[in-house]
Formats: C-alpha cells, sequence, structure tokens
C-alpha cells in the first residue's frame, strides 16, 4: 500500500515542481504546504496532504475532491435517504 501512495506522490509531484525549476525540492514541498493551509512545521505534512492539494491545485475552489467523488450526491434528501438503507443504487 505505501508504494501505491509513493508512486502517486511522485507522479503528481513531478509535473508540478517542473512547473518551478528554479526551487528546492524542500521549498517547493513548503510552496505547497502554505498553498494547502498547513501551518505545522514541515516535518508533520502528510503525504496525504500533499497527494490531494496536487490534485486539487489547478481545479475550480467548489469542485468535489477525486476520492469522494464515488459518495456525492447533489440532493441532500436522496443522500440521507441512501445513507439510511431506504434507497438502494
Amino acid at each position: 500500500m505505501k508504494n501505491h501512495r509513493l508512486n502517486e506522490l511522485i507522479e503528481l509531484l513531478h509535473p508540478a515542481w517542473q512547473s518551478e525549476p528554479d526551487l528546492n525540492l524542500v521549498q517547493f514541498l513548503q510552496k505547497l504546504a502554505q498553498e494547502a493551509g498547513f501551518d505545522a512545521p514541515l516535518v508533520e505534512l502528510s503525504d496525504d496532504v500533499l497527494i490531494y492539494h496536487l490534485k486539487m491545485r489547478n481545479t475550480v475552489k467548489d469542485s468535489v475532491i477525486p476520492g469522494l467523488q464515488k459518495d456525492y450526491e447533489d440532493d441532500f434528501k436522496t443522500a440521507l435517504l441512501r445513507a439510511r438503507g431506504i434507497l438502494k443504487e
């Protein structure tokens, strides 16, 4: 499982970092952390924060997070009925 996350992070990081070649890796990670609103020390930055930020970095602010898209419902009532098991897929 760790290898999958590492590969995903590298795939997302590579093109983003190439767009800013003047920054070294630590500087670029710090920039990503600041963009994501991460205020803690850089050593506490998780790969999940980086992955989701890189996925959502150039999208519209109100777009759905990719991992949550499968559970997304436009209608709140429908979402509640599905959650309670009244409506089936």
